[in-house]
């Protein structure tokens, strides 16, 4: 770990001074394959020695086996294959027993395969859940042959689609069969009980009675069906169980199980919730406006990163304390802990190769690597305290140890708030009349007020005059109706005896079309003749103004005028859409006459 290759130098180049400061890079290898995610990265003493090794759960990409390796400094120390991949992986002490030796426990499926000594020691499944009772009869009327594939399956599928219990995987599988193969697997699996098994989705730890560092820990489980358990480091029995309304992604959890603890769990609805000691469900809620890519607890604040790219600083009661907008998306997210200085910090991964690490919402240092960052790893590595290890998205592995001599201070990165931000303004001081006005606000307060809302009511009717004044004049005909947005506007040009009547009519929508309106005059037939007392109307794009012309023939030789009404319908339907009424002109031609 102390020599570092070409490519080192490569990537420290590219780094920052301010960051290439504060790091040595020890090790950087893109060749590693090495793929997986910061909930299976742990660094751990597994046989007492002192010497902390890395342990990786492997996801085995490209139809690989999903493996669980060790590495001691840059090597692979062993290998060994895992039967599904696997989604979490802890280091806690079982016992006070002597030697003080960490197992290792390791979340694959429906088990947690623990390890001492890397070597085998138990495997704990997931207790079996109720199967649908529904599922259950079907399979035993198949049993009994009283039912064949084909309706088999076409029965499963209506539980599917309305069923509360979900169904088991071999239903699940027989639905996926084409016809063929149906009757092969019926006579294969129909003399076989229904199980319904969850897996595991994320895992940690929670100290049992004892706050120490080396003290016995229980692990916690989330699953699949939307549970936590609690289990006993000893006889690996389930201490507690509790209920959430979704499936959880991430825990964060603080405290000891026989004292008190808090427990934050992220879940796939986008909330995060709040569960206490001897508390079935969750106490408080976070509800989040994206979907949670990463959860980590700094001191007493949840640092949560969402896939809006931007970190939210969180109270265990909810109350957002703080925002940050990352440049990239967030992939990655871990603790940076430094107990010789006390400082906590979060880490975080981004899509544009580059790690930032936060205090609140200070900006304390980038590291800048050749590849996006995947998974994230801080603490003691071999005999170094302070070493960070970083796994990229093509499989490589990056080693970094930290200066004994480094310091984090704000401000050390290239983002963050301005410091003018944090002067303070120059405030005038309050005058006289400033104060008096005051005084008098908080006097005549109550009067003021229902001066005020006298104001506004007499304002909000005098508006309603109004508009139904227009309403009723047709000064300004718009649709009432947010279905039907249209715009009227009528034109009137000629001396007489015949007019012009032009009618330019507008689809006031953002995206909508409408189409099947028509348009009807309502006149005095004693003094004007029309060529059409309806016609349809085109198809009405939005935006456009479609002029709609017809002429007008004044009959009247006295020199009198009337009011034309137009009327704009939806073809079957007598209420009208809007309306206008037309201020006809005397007819030059006849008065002259």
């Amino acid at each position: 770990m102390a020599a570092a290759s070409s490519s080192d130098s490569d990537s420290g180049r590219a780094e920052s001074s301010e960051a290439s400061s504060k790091w040595l890079d020890a090790h950087y290898d893109p060749m590693a394959n090495i793929h997986t995610f910061s909930a299976c990265l742990q660094l751990a003493d597994l046989h007492g020695d002192g010497e902390y090794k890395l342990v990786v759960g492997d996801l085995g990409p490209g139809g690989q086996q999903p493996r669980l390796k060790v590495l001691k400094g840059p090597t692979v120390l062993s290998e060994s294959p895992l039967p599904a991949l696997p989604a979490a992986a802890a280091t806690f002490l079982m016992e006070q027993h002597e030697p003080r030796t960490p197992a290792l426990a390791l979340a694959s499926g429906p088990c947690v395969y623990v390890y001492k000594n890397l070597r085998p020691y138990f495997k704990f499944s997931l207790p079996q859940l109720p199967p649908n009772p529904l599922e259950q009869d079907l399979w035993n009327q198949a049993k009994e042959d009283r039912i064949d594939p084909l309706t088999l399956k076409e029965m499963l599928e209506g539980i599917r689609g309305k069923a509360e219990v979900p169904l088991s995987v071999q239903s699940l599988r027989f639905l996926q069969l084409e016809l063929s193969e149906m009757e092969a697997f019926v006579n294969q699996h129909k003399s076989k009980s229904i199980r319904r098994q969850t897996v595991i989705t994320t895992m940690t730890t929670l100290k049992k009675n004892l706050a120490d560092e080396d003290a016995v820990s229980c692990l916690v489980l989330g699953t699949e069906n939307k549970e936590l358990l609690v289990l006993d480091p000893e006889a690996f029995t389930v201490l507690a169980k509790m209920s959430l309304p979704s499936v959880p992604v991430f825990l964060e959890v603080s405290g000891q199980f026989d004292v008190e603890f808090r427990l934050a769990a992220a879940c796939r609805n986008g909330n995060i919730y709040m569960l206490r000691r001897d508390s079935k469900r969750p106490k408080y809620c976070i509800e989040l406006s994206a979907q949670p890519v990463g959860l980590v607890r700094v001191h007493k604040v949840l640092v949560v990163g969402s896939n809006q790219d931007s970190l939210h600083g969180f109270t265990h009661k909810g109350k957002r304390l703080w925002t940050v907008q990352m440049p990239a998306a967030i992939l990655t997210m871990n603790l940076l802990e430094q107990r010789s200085r006390g400082l906590q910090a979060v880490m975080a991964g981004l899509a544009n190769g580059e790690v930032r690490i936060y205090r609140d919402k200070a900006l304390l240092s980038i590291v800048r690597t050749p590849d996006a960052v995947t998974s994230l790893c801080f603490g003691r590595y071999g005999r170094e305290d302070h070493t960070l290890i970083m796994t990229t998205r093509g499989g490589g592995l990056i080693i970094k140890i930290l200066k004994r001599t480094a310091v984090f201070v704000e401000g050390g990165g290239e983002a963050g708030p301005p410091p003018a931000q944090a002067m303070k303004l120059n405030m005038p001081r309050k005058t006289r009349l400033y104060v008096d006005q005051t005084l008098r606000e908080r006097e005549a307060g109550t009067a003021m007020h229902r001066t005020f809302q006298a104001d506004l009511y007499l304002l909000r009717l005098r508006a309603a005059r109004a508009y139904a004044q227009a309403l009723e004049s047709s000064l300004s005909p718009v649709s009432a109706t947010a279905r039907e947005p249209l715009k009227l506007h009528a034109v009137v040009q000629g001396l007489g005896p015949t007019f012009k009547l032009t009618l330019h009519l507008q689809n006031t929508s953002t995206a909508r079309p409408i189409l099947g309106l028509l348009v009807c005059f309502l006149y005095n037939e004693g003094l004007y003749a029309l060529p059409r007392a309806f016609f349809k109307v085109p198809l009405l794009v939005p935006g456009l103004n479609y002029p709609l012309e017809t002429f007008v023939e004044s009959l009247s030789d006295k020199g009198v005028s009337d009011i034309i009404r137009v009327l704009v319908l939806r073809e079957g339907q007598s209420a009208p859409l809007l309306s206008a009424h037309i201020n006809m002109p005397v007819s030059e031609g006849l008065a002259a006459a």
